[in-house]
């Protein structure tokens, strides 16, 4: 009788422990190391008693580790990079796709960018916050990796054009993505070939050949219309067009009366005067401003906000949607608000001649102008008038009108605050906002550059004065408890060394002369650049080039300060409605105005960071559909003759600003144009003309 041999497979029928577990997993893997597996696979193949839940724990702490990558929903592969028993060490940060479908991953604690080849993205795609395993780091260049895990998507809807085949279809997204979208025939909601529409994906896939599922959640119809583009822009910068339900109804749910215990607990400003100044196309009133007049010389002016975080409380679905988002997009027809209608427009919106829950800041100005108490608080206030900026400015040139002598000293006191602030070393660029007059079908009729006057630089003076002494408020009481107290701030770092001596010379070449030997020096040349371009257009090109050289304000909670503005202290209080760092600065103010609370720091960092991603693809988004709208003006305009700055010089030809419109365009060097300009070829090369 032979004797049962003896089991090779120690761990066969045994419940493994987790770090036995994953030491298991990964030996597996190694074996078959192109087969992706799921979860039961693993347990057959080990032969262990280990329940699926406990093993996909595993699997998930080995892809956290770099070990493995997460291909789809249950499925999991060997990650080649990183097949080192040791623990590899992974880098957070966003994904920025270039065109040949490889990735740049600018991480938050890697001070180069890693370079990801297109195989190695592991669905990953433009603007996704990423895990990346650093392969290799060749010197003297750019580190190399993977993608490990995609943390966060950027967009799960895109929208393309959609081909139909007899089962399925597929959807060509617009965006810059080096795959097409699977859709099943039963998911395309009856869209005709050709059709523009809005696809969800579904499940990611990765290998090749592998395409994302989607399923189609709008019809848009044929493609070629000013409204479909201005969608494309939205989705394709990752904005949603739609509430969900859920959002929808809590902010239906929400009462617009004034509770009685609520009123209790507030400051009463109803009978102070107030008013509103914004554009004459706003809808969205987040701020007024109130004035009155005190004992003994003294002038309170109240900066009041409209309270967001009274309705929308922490956790709610519309907490986390306005979160998602975190800031309203202005396309050049249309707003896609943070918070539904019903909020934006309605409850929350500082309308004249209607009770409105507030956040103020006020403060009190002795005769000399100069502030001597400030107060922070939850009120009520009323507001007597909405101004447009054109009709304060009016009032405030001509000395006629509703409010004349208010609006005469509030343009005063803001002059005043302007002068510290230049006084201080702040910065004067101020960038041209390029404006459309537009018809009923949002055909632009008209291009012009917004003129900012007294009415809109009153108004921006008193906000950056709130926002300023509200972080003031919070890193002094931090500092008198001698322990930090985590908050948002608005920071702008000094501008790169680098950058500035490489501007300086340019500069220098034209025949401007600028100091940038130490930030005051800077501050101070910069002005002066600003002051020197508006009498001579000739230097209008270096101003662009040295806000090239700055660095971008961003929300941290890393308080190094406002380069720019020249504070030491500085967030964003003051447009709660359309921004959600404004959301949480109320809410962390409310908590440590009589108290003092810490709330976890790193998650806080986490959610700047997010907010920060977000504020730069609203801004990529608003640019997209300013340059659409310039285009779509400027096709009727074949043959026209206009007056032009040249703004830049490359190899294949030269850029220039149209100065009527602000439409910028490239002219490509022709032997003919660069003879008409002047040029002659000598040595073989063209010359530019003296």
């Amino acid at each position: 009788m032979s004797k049962k041999k003896k089991s090779k497979n120690p761990i066969k029928g045994r419940k493994l422990g987790q770090k036995e577990l994953k030491s298991q997993v990964v030996k597996l893997f190694k074996r078959f190391p192109k087969q992706r597996m799921n979860p039961r696979q693993v347990i057959k193949k080990l032969k262990i008693d280990n329940n699926s839940p406990s093993v996909i724990h595993a699997m998930e702490t080995l892809v956290k580790d770099g070990k493995l990558l997460h291909v789809t929903d249950n499925k999991y592969r060997l990650n080649k990079y990183a097949v080192s028993d040791v623990k590899v060490k992974t880098h957070e940060g966003i994904v920025d796709m270039t065109r040949n479908g490889s990735a740049f991953v600018a991480c938050d604690d890697l001070a180069q960018d890693v370079f990801i080849p297109a195989r190695a993205l592991n669905t990953a795609i433009n603007g996704d916050r990423v895990r990346v395993v650093v392969t290799r780091s060749p010197r003297g260049r750019r580190p190399e990796g993977v993608v490990s895990e995609v943390i966060e998507r950027a967009t799960e809807h895109f929208i393309g054009t959609i081909r139909l085949s007899k089962n399925y279809a597929f959807v060509i997204p617009d965006a810059d993505m080096q795959m097409d979208i699977y859709v099943d025939n039963r998911n395309t909601l009856k869209a005709k070939e050709g059709d523009k529409v809005i696809v969800k994906v579904i499940q990611w896939n990765t290998g090749t050949g592998k395409s994302p599922v989607g399923k189609v959640t709008s019809v848009l119809g044929e493609e070629g219309s000013s409204d479909i583009v201005m969608k494309s822009i939205l989705i394709n910068n990752g904005f949603e067009l739609e509430f969900p339900q859920q959002v929808l109804e809590e902010s239906a749910a929400l009462s617009l009366e004034l509770d009685e215990e609520e009123l209790a607990r507030r400051r009463d400003m109803r009978e102070v005067t107030t008013f509103t100044i914004d554009p004459d196309t706003a809808k969205d009133f987040d701020d007024a401003l109130s004035i009155r007049y005190l004992d003994a010389g003294l002038l309170e002016i109240g900066i009041h906000i409209a309270d967001v975080t009274h309705y929308v409380k922490p956790d709610t679905a519309l907490d986390k949607e306005a979160y998602k988002r975190s800031t309203s997009v202005y396309l050049v027809d249309r707003v896609l608000p943070m918070l539904p209608e019903e909020l934006s427009n309605g409850l929350c919106s500082l309308r004249p001649n209607e009770d409105k829950f507030t956040f103020s800041a006020v403060f009190t100005f002795d005769k000399d102008d100069k502030i001597v108490d400030r107060w922070f608080g939850k009120t009520i206030t009323h507001s007597d008038r909405r101004f447009t900026y054109e009709e304060a400015q009016e009032i405030i040139e001509t000395g006629k009108g509703d409010f004349a002598a208010e609006l005469k000293v509030m343009n005063r006191i803001a002059y005043v605050l302007r002068k510290q602030k230049f006084k201080n070393g702040a910065i004067a660029f101020e960038a041209e906002e390029v404006k459309f007059k537009l018809d009923e079908e949002g055909t632009p009729l008209s291009v012009y550059v917004k003129e900012r006057k007294d009415a809109h630089k009153l108004v921006e003076d008193f906000m950056l004065l709130a926002n300023r002494e509200v972080a003031t408020f919070i890193d002094k009481k931090g500092k008198k408890e001698t322990k930090e107290i985590p908050f948002v701030y608005r920071i702008h770092d000094s501008p790169d060394p680098a950058k500035l001596l490489d501007f300086a010379l340019f500069a220098k070449g034209i025949g401007l002369n600028m100091d940038v030997s130490n930030p005051k020096a800077i501050s101070k040349a910069f002005n002066n650049l600003a002051e020197q371009a508006r009498k001579n257009p000739e230097y209008k090109i270096l101003e662009p080039m040295a806000i090239r050289t700055m660095a971008k304000a961003v929300y941290s909670t890393d308080n190094i300060g406002h380069y720019g503005l020249a504070f030491t202290n500085y967030a964003h209080f003051t447009s709660p409605i359309r921004r959600y760092a404004d959301v949480l600065v109320h809410r962390l103010l409310e908590l440590n105005l009589n108290e003092s609370h810490r709330t976890d720091k790193e998650d806080l960092e986490m959610g700047c960071k997010h907010i920060s991603a977000q504020e730069r693809k609203a801004m990529s988004a608003e640019r997209e559909s300013v340059k659409y709208k310039q285009v779509e003006f400027i096709k009727d305009q074949v043959g026209r003759t206009f007056e032009g700055v040249i703004t830049g010089i490359i190899d294949r030809g030269f850029f220039v600003e149209i100065i009527e419109n602000r439409w910028n365009g490239q002219v490509r060097f022709f032997i003919r144009t660069l003879c008409y300009l002047g040029w002659t070829y000598e040595n073989q090369r063209y010359i530019f003309p003296k």
